[in-house]
This record gives C-alpha cells, structure tokens and sequence, in this order.
C-alpha cells in the first residue's frame, strides 16, 4: 500500500479531489446564485448586467450533458480541478506532500470549488494566465505571445476584476514596457474582447457604471473593513490562514513569475481593502488571490521546517471542518434555519406551487434568487418584478417580461401577505400567491433622462426624444387594460426623498417624437438622484430610467 502511495500519491491526490467534487455537485442543492447563472445560459449573449458571460456558457455546456445540479456545475468544478492541477505546476512539484497539505488546509477551494460561479473559472484562468506569463518571460516567442493574449481575453470574459491582474503583473516588471509582445498580447487581448465591449457600449456600458459608481457605494462603516478583513483570513484557512497569508507576504521573489503573483496578490488585498472604505465589500472578490497565495506561501514554507510542522498540525482540524461542511451541504443535519434556507429548502415545494399554479409562468417579487432558483426547480418560467429602491439585476433586460404581458400568471412573494388570496407554507417560509388573468408591467420600458439643475422654486421640465419604441406599441402599451401611474422618484443617497406623479400617457412611446413634461419637484437645495418608475395597481413599482443628477440650487 506505501508502494502504492508513493509511486501514484499524484494519481490518488487529484482523483480523489475530483470524486469528491462530482459527488459533493450532483447531492446538493443548487445556490441562488447559481440557478441566477443557469437563467443566464437561457439567454446567452456577449454580456448581462452584472458579468461577463463566461459562467453562462459553461452552464450551458453543462447542462446541455446532464440537465440536474450535476450538470449546471461539471465545468466548474472540472476547472477547479484543474486549477489544482496548474497551480502545482507553477511550484515545480518540488514538495508535493507540502503542496497537498496547503491545498487541503483551504477549504474554500474544497467545499465551494464545485459551485457554478464566476469565481470558479476566474481561478483556473489565473493560474493558467501565471503559466503563460511563465513561458513568456523565458521565451516571448510568438506563440507564447499569442496564447498570453488569449488567456487575457478569457480572464476578461470571466469577470471584471481581472483586469487588476493584469495591472499588477505589469507593474511588477515595467520592462514589459519595453516588449512589442508586451502590445501584440494586448492587441490580441482587446480584439478578442470586442464583442463584449460593442455590447457594453449597445447597452450605454450598463455593467461597468453599475460596478464603478452603483454597487457597494454607500456611508463608511467601520464594520466593512473588519468584515472584509476577517472574511480574507477566513478564506486563506479558515484555520491555516493565520500561517499561509504571513507565509505568502513574508516571501521574498526571486523570480520575475514570483514578482508578478506577489504583486498581484498584495495588490488585490489592498485594492479591496480600500473598497471597503466606500462600501461592502464582499470576500469572494479576492478570489484570484488565491493562486498566488498558494503558490508563495508554498515556496516560504519549503524553505521553513518548522512552519511546515505547524501547518501539518492545524491540517486535521480543517479536514474535520471540511468534511462535516460537505455532510451539512448534502444531508440536513444542522438545526439552523438559515443553512436550511441555503442548502435544503428547494427540493419539494416548487412542485407543489406548480400544481397550485397551474403551470402558469409567475412572477416573484424583488427577487431574482427566489425566481430563479423556483424556475429550476419547478420548470415553470418565472419572473423577477424588482422595486425602483432595490438594485437592478438581468431580470431588468430579459425579454420574460414580454412573454407575459397580456397572460395569466401567478403573482408570488413571501412578504406582505395580506395582499394575496392563498398561502403555502414552505421552508423558506409562507409564500402568498394569487392569479392575474392578464399579466401588465412595464420593467423593460427605459425613458431617456438628462441631468438638470435648477433653482428651489422652479419647475423640472423633462424633455426627451422617444425614438420609436415600436415592439412596445403591441407588446406593452395598447395592452394596457389596467391602469398604471408614471412616477418621478427622488433620492438622497440610497433614500426615497420623495415621488412626485408625472402625467405621461406611455403610448407616445411608441411615436418617434419630443415629449416635454413638467412638474414641481418641491425639494430644499442639494444633490439629488431622479429616475422614473411606472407602477400598476398590485405590483411593484419598477425602475424605468437611469439614476440622473438633479441639483436644487
């Protein structure tokens, strides 16, 4: 058996790691986030509001072999295997028992490493970008250079932080400056990308202004940085991170590879620790720093016997925590409603709710976890209606909406329940239901708005050009049996300050023509925000414009 080990110990490593992923993807439920990706790869494009569409095709791919949990998550957890498999080339296989026990004192990379998000493959893609940037700097031969700009666009289509990985790696060695390669790889890169950026620039570059100047800003609380601090130390372990991230900042490169994932790392913790002075930040975000904290912390304890020896002492602590975790995740065995929530609510009343509806598609309230993970697990479509105060999500721009305008749906929310003709206990609580035999909102009407400034006692006069909403006439606006009201919502900060009535009759719409229409906002000096929403009766309000400027002066 020892001959055995030593002779395959590599073969018996990895073909565990992936048995245990493929067994831990096909028995648990899926994560909102993931059913959320799954109703991504329903409408594959070149981009959605919050990320690039990189995770949408790899659930499509998936899910086109095996149409469960299994196949929304194989290529996932196939590229976190072999981002395990990549990042132990990057260490030269110099100690791989040294190697093994770093990789399984991370649980993160364990437990969560078969999950169907965009982490996932940004990681694989991290370290294969390491191995190439590798080859490149000892050979920059032109199919190093091509592949280097391959790997970038591939980085880029995962998701948007990946470009501080390529910040970093250029500011470790400002020779590549001096490198034509250094430009043919960008060039390579950015033609590559251009699909994306052309459908950036087709929806007014929605995900880059949403992640630049809408998510996470808000009032600095010191709880967001301790949380963002100790959510990282948690990651890097969560019981070996109080050695593996001194191990890694404490290694001195030698190398112009070591160099790079330094600053790559410490640039990234510092990046968002810095965040986290203008808003939450949530830890995830840091997750292409796991590459090179493996891959450094690995070379200092080579060198260091007795951290080594400490490491392998906190080792079964966090293989205890990790397989009670994949237990948890499978098998309802904790007595916390929140976990049960997570990881063992979904199984069994979406297709009682289906009876009950009819099979009719439905529309949630204000939640595109619930709606999607409803639509996967019952195969009724489903909606996500979101209110004007809550953040936008994809639901926003998918055509769903218009498929059921002038149709019967089920109306479904498990607050307010007062509003709503029959209940069902479930365990993520009572969901209230009730029937609309035409189905009538207007999520995917955007009105044109410019910023204005104006004086205290003056009216806001709004002008915009409608430029012909054409499928709107037939799909939205003539089917409007209900009646409906235009609001002009005003914010401080994240607060609704006001909501003032605009008289707009939504089917000049569907004319190409100017439209002016004025009010009297009524607010005291300062900065606000201003967006339309259009409500109907029984609904939510919806947001129908961006966040424009208003100063009262």
């Amino acid at each position: 058996m020892n001959d055995f080990l030593k002779k395959n110990h590599r073969f018996v490593f990895f073909g565990l790691w992936l048995l245990l992923a493929l067994m831990q993807a096909g028995l648990t439920e899926l994560q909102d986030d993931e059913a959320y990706y799954w109703v991504y790869s329903k409408f594959l494009d070149w981009g959605y509001f919050d990320h690039p569409p990189m995770i949408a095709l790899l659930v499509k791919a998936g899910y086109a072999i095996f149409p469960n949990e299994l196949g929304v998550r194989l290529f996932a957890l196939l590229l976190n295997f072999f981002s395990i498999v990549l990042i132990e080339q990057l260490t030269d296989k110099r100690n791989p028992l040294l190697f093994y026990g770093i990789a399984l004192s991370i649980a993160v990379i364990q437990v969560a490493g078969f999950i169907a998000v965009p982490d996932t493959p940004l990681i694989f893609f991290t370290a294969l970008y390491f191995l190439l940037y590798k080859k490149f700097i000892q050979a920059p031969t032109w199919r190093n250079t091509f592949l280097l700009g391959v790997i970038i666009a591939l980085l880029f289509y995962t998701k948007y932080q990946a470009v501080l990985i390529v910040i970093f790696t250029l500011l470790s060695n400002l020779k590549l400056f001096a490198k034509r390669q250094t430009y043919i790889a960008g060039i390579i890169a950015l033609v590559l990308f251009l699909p994306h950026l052309i459908w950036q620039w087709e929806h007014n570059w929605i995900s880059f202004r949403y992640h630049l100047f809408e998510s996470n800003v808000d009032s600095y609380r010191l709880s967001y940085t301790g949380d963002y601090l100790l959510g990282q130390l948690l990651l890097a372990g969560p019981v070996a991170g109080i050695l593996l991230l001194p191990a890694a900042f404490l290694y001195k490169a030698k190398t112009e590879t070591e160099k790079a994932l330094k600053f790559t790392m410490i640039g990234l913790y510092v990046f968002f620790l810095l965040s986290s002075f203008r808003g939450s930040v949530e830890a995830n975000w840091t997750s292409p720093a796991v590459v090179p904290l493996i891959i450094l912390s690995f070379l200092f304890l080579n060198e260091k016997l007795k951290w080594r020896l400490r490491l392998f002492k906190l080792l079964p602590v966090t293989l205890l925590l990790v397989l009670f975790t994949r237990i948890a995740m499978i098998i309802d065995i904790v007595p916390i409603k929140s976990l049960q929530r997570k990881y063992h609510a979904w199984k069994e009343w979406p297709a009682i709710m289906k009876e009950k509806t009819k099979g009719l598609p439905v529309v949630f309230s204000n939640s595109y976890q619930r709606a999607s993970k409803y639509w996967f697990y019952s195969g009724q479509m489903a909606l996500s209606q979101n209110l004007y105060t809550e953040r936008r999500n994809n639901y926003n721009f998918w055509p769903i909406e218009k498929e059921m305008v002038g149709k019967p749906v089920y109306f479904l929310d498990i607050y307010d329940l007062n509003r709503f003709t029959d209940l069902l206990k479930t365990p993520i609580g009572v969901v209230g239901y009730k029937y609309d035999s035409s189905f009538l909102s207007f999520e995917t009407i955007r009105i044109p708005l410019r910023s204005q400034a104006i004086g205290t006692g003056d009216s806001l006069r709004l002008r915009f050009f409608t430029g012909g909403y054409g499928p709107f006439a037939s799909n939205f606006l003539y089917k409007a049996t209900k009646p409906y009201r235009v609001y002009m919502v005003f914010f401080k900060g994240r607060s609704v300050v006001a909501e003032k009535e605009v008289m707009l009759d939504l089917r000049m719409l569907s004319m190409k023509k100017h439209i002016s229409v004025a009010m009297f906002p009524g607010l005291p000096k300062g900065k606000y925000k201003m967006m339309f929403s259009i409500a109907v009766p029984g609904y939510n309000p919806t947001h129908n414009s961006e966040k424009i400027k208003l100063i009262v002066e």
